[in-house]
């Protein structure tokens, strides 16, 4: 397949064939030498290919093969003649990232890392079927994923300054529990609060470097300041909520025509009642993700009280909470005019500029900070959205490192006493449920989240604010 780069950080797939529009890809050299022998490319080709997508294809910096879309793929379809794809959301709906700010430095944490990181371990069901220690019937579980965090809030477990950090307040309007499965439920109802698997992680980490001291001041971020990054998402729920539409989506795309690219390449006109199902269904498990990292963020602050008193517990804030894996109704301008479309973003995040409507009144002067993870080992990024965004990726971007090795590659590689001794090289405390998991999760198997930050810099989708070093890991 033919790719023309236009410049250091951007390359393009033109049309042929059946393809609709173009596909854009956000790659440096480096970073396309890594894909090009997977099938990411050909994936964003086939989304390229589906009815009412609008202007691009977009794969971003940290693109790699998924299942349907590729990881890393973003596309915006007209809300009246384009489709849904399940597989442009993905199983895991709105896994997601939270940061949360505390008043400590490095040197005042240090002290109690091991003890705080014991007690999360403890505190938050971390691993492979994992269960919450709170539990809602079926009822408060419906209630939870209509409402989002605005139950959280009823229930005593959120603050209400915590949604005004929080895309889209935390809550999706359009979410119907009643569109998700009793399987579904019962998968969800049991997992409030819980980690989970896979590149899920509770991480303790610092402030290394501010690279824009405006903004990061505008955030409350500072050097050699304690965060609490948090990355999981609607676990079995949300599983369960795209499995139960595809198989539902597939057989109905024959009435319309569609292509099944792949087994699970599954989409339908959003006029179809079922297309309007599963993003009611989706909403439904957005929220309850949101939820889910609400309650951890209960927890972080119930551990920092009882060590060292309420005053600490308090002084916990939210910088900001992002959705991956999620398609919301947005309005763009298309060819020069504002159209609402659908925006699939299957491992790629928001990225709203200063001066959005959609953002918070004390955001809105700063822009939407983008939380950009890593690895375990070698930090994150938070950067904030540009008006280039909106213009060129429909407000979208990279939504961390991205993997340059599948799991079972990781495995064969690195043994957990080899990957536990190169953190405690670099004064890194891991905390594991699975040793399995965690060498899936090894450093190595990630691309270099410098570069893929350097890309997402140089195409101008948002610029770097702060760069940040973990202290402690908690994986599944």
């Amino acid at each position: 397949m033919e790719i023309e780069r236009i410049d250091s950080f951007t390359c393009i797939v033109h049309r042929q064939k059946d393809m609709r529009v173009p596909v854009r890809l956000y790659l440096s050299e480096p970073l396309l030498a890594q894909i090009r022998d997977d099938l990411s490319i050909q994936q964003i080709v086939n989304v390229a290919r589906l009815p009412g997508i609008l202007c691009w294809a977009l794969g971003m910096p940290d693109m790699h093969q998924g299942f349907a879309f590729p990881i890393g793929g973003v596309a915006a379809f007209d809300a009246d003649e384009g489709v849904v794809s399940p597989g442009g959301v993905g199983f895991d709906i709105n896994c997601g990232v939270r940061v949360l700010q505390t008043g400590l430095s490095r040197e005042m944490a240090m002290p109690i890392l091991g003890k705080l990181g014991s007690m999360l371990f403890n505190l938050v069901p971390a691993g492979v079927g994992s269960e919450g220690r709170l539990r809602f019937d079926a009822q408060q579980a419906r209630l939870a994923m209509r409402d989002g965090l605005g139950w959280a809030v009823r229930q005593g477990l959120a603050e209400a300054a915590d949604r005004t950090r929080v895309e889209s307040g935390g809550c999706l309007e359009d979410a119907d529990p009643s569109s998700v499965s009793r399987e579904a439920l019962e998968r969800g109802r049991t997992e409030f609060g819980t980690l989970g698997a896979g590149n899920h992680f509770l991480e303790i980490s610092y402030v290394e470097k501010v690279f824009d001291a405006r903004t990061a001041s505008a955030l409350g971020l500072a050097e050699d300041q304690v965060l609490v990054w948090i990355h999981t998402g609607s676990r079995g729920l949300g599983h369960q909520i795209a499995t139960d539409a595809i198989a539902e989506m597939r057989p109905r795309m024959q009435k319309y025509g569609l292509t099944l690219y792949e087994r699970d390449f599954v989409s339908l006109p959003l006029k179809d009642p079922l297309a309007r199902k599963y993003l009611a269904a989706m909403a439904a498990g957005a929220n309850f993700s949101w939820i889910n990292r609400q309650i951890i963020t209960h927890m972080v602050r119930q551990a920092l009280g009882e060590l060292l008193g309420s005053r600490a517990a308090t002084g916990i804030s939210v910088l900001y909470d992002v959705a991956h894996n999620i398609a919301k109704f947005e309005q763009h301008v298309v060819d020069g005019k504002p159209r609402r479309v659908l925006v699939h973003r299957k491992g790629a995040t928001r990225a709203f500029p200063s001066g959005h409507p959609e953002l918070p009144e004390q955001l809105r002067a700063v822009g939407q900070p983008v939380l950009l993870p890593g690895d375990m080992l070698h930090g994150s990024y938070i950067l904030i959205g540009t008006p280039n965004a909106m213009e060129q990726s429909f407000g979208s971007v990279a939504h961390g490192a991205g993997r340059r090795m599948s799991r079972s590659e990781a495995v064969r590689k690195v043994s957990f006493d080899a990957l536990r001794t190169q953190m405690q090289q670099s004064a890194v405390q891991l905390l594991a449920a699975d040793r399995k998991i965690a060498c899936e999760e090894a450093p190595q198997a990630y691309k270099d989240v410098d570069e893929v930050v350097r890309t997402v810099q140089g195409a101008g989708l948002a610029l770097p604010v702060a760069r940040c070093r973990p202290l402690l890991v908690i994986k599944g």
